[in-house]
């Protein structure tokens, strides 16, 4: 999942492009040499999109347990990073791919990019998130839901009640005002069109929705509606959208924006002083579960290492490091959520879905169609 992102985490993502997250002194000089935990390198390199985030203490945990220091290298946006990591494989650039999901995973996969490997404490995991069918191929870390988020003071201002459904999107109160990533090359984006596809059905028959006419059709009223949109996450929540910090401050002008229904508490964590109230809101008739996976990486340098990273994404402690971090819901059973991210977090009962043999059957065909029909 191109997870949602921080503000300060992505100045920080951006000043720094690659970093060193660890303890114990960086990286071992031996960086390139040997795979086991006892000899060779020490070091094992992550790669990821650019929302990754843990807490210092935590990997350095990582290091007291293993020995090994963790290097994060960012990549980009979800889809641009595995991009990357596609057309260098074979020969990655580190050993743990982090953030392929639910809906880019059969591209990953078809590729052969990972190595299998059964993560230590995968069965306090559900079944309804392992999305490799026993084949270990990749292992699931975190979920989240792809919604509309709106800017609570514009509504209230212009005392007009803000959307609930993807239905509601297209009426004419809300022309103008929606911002979404592009499918293209966002993960959110994305996730955003399979959402629409689950909900309006491929083609002529319209499952239950008032655009009567498939996903399709759905988008050519959107976009007759005024949908606006741009190539990454981090421009339409940051610059874009009305409702949050970044937006406020580039004097964004849209109150609606595709984020993640777990966006609220980043407004409420990072402002000062915290207000009693999440400044933003989510529309919970709009969202898409996605579900966001790690791999140990084909042709890594330091395997072993690798398949320890992999144990520990999965640990207690960084499931429970994840919510105020990278804003996103832990999969173990026993991980405990922080008071601010169920307080200001929207928890979706009923988020659409599709299975990834559906997405990796269509997703391809449907970009392609949703470029001609949006962006020509």
């Amino acid at each position: 999942m191109s997870t949602t992102k921080k503000i300060t985490v992505t100045v920080l993502a951006a000043a720094l492009g690659v970093s060193t997250l660890a303890a114990c002194g960086g990286e071992s000089k031996d960086d390139s040499a040997g795979e086991g935990a006892g000899s060779g390198s020490k070091t094992v390199t992550l790669v990821s999109h650019d929302s990754f985030n843990a807490s210092p203490a935590v990997l350095k945990e990582f290091t007291k347990q293993t020995g090994y220091t963790v290097k994060v290298l960012k990549s980009g946006d979800a889809v641009e990073a595995l991009n990357k990591e596609i057309l260098t494989k074979g020969s990655p650039q580190g050993d743990v791919f982090f953030g392929v999901d639910n809906t880019t995973l059969s591209r990953a996969l078809d590729n052969g990019l990972f190595t299998p490997y059964e993560a230590k404490g995968l069965e306090r995991i559900p079944e309804a998130v392992q999305l490799d069918g026993g084949e270990h191929r990749v292992t699931p870390v975190d979920t989240g839901d792809i919604c509309v988020n709106y800017d609570k003071k514009y509504f209230a201002d212009k005392k007009l009640a803000p959307p609930r459904t993807l239905d509601d999107l297209i009426k004419p109160a809300y022309k103008d005002l929606l911002v979404v990533e592009n499918a293209e090359r966002s993960s959110p984006g994305l996730g955003f069109l399979l959402g629409t596809a689950s909900a309006y059905g491929d083609g002529g028959t319209s499952q239950g929705a008032a655009s009567g006419g498939g996903w399709q059709d759905y988008w050519k009223k959107l976009r007759a509606n005024g949908v606006k949109v741009v190539d990454s996450w981090e421009l339409a929540y940051n610059q874009e959208f009305s409702g949050s910090a970044g937006g406020k401050a580039a004097k964004g002008d849209r109150p609606l924006v595709v984020s993640y229904a777990s966006s609220p508490p980043v407004e409420v964590l990072y402002a000062e002083p915290q207000p009693k109230e999440a400044p933003t809101g989510v529309s919970t008739g709009t969202c898409f579960r996605q579900t966001e996976a790690a791999g140990l990486l084909k042709g890594a340098k330091n395997e072993a290492g690798g398949k320890a990273l992999l144990d520990f994404l999965i640990s207690k402690k960084f499931q429970e490091d994840m919510p105020l971090n990278m804003f996103v819901n832990p999969v173990v059973k026993d991980a405990k959520l922080p008071a601010l991210f169920t307080e200001f977090g929207e928890v979706v009962a009923e988020p659409r879905t599709m299975t990834p043999e559906k997405i990796a059957d269509n997703r391809d065909q449907w970009i392609q169609s949703w470029s001609s029909l949006v962006l020509k």
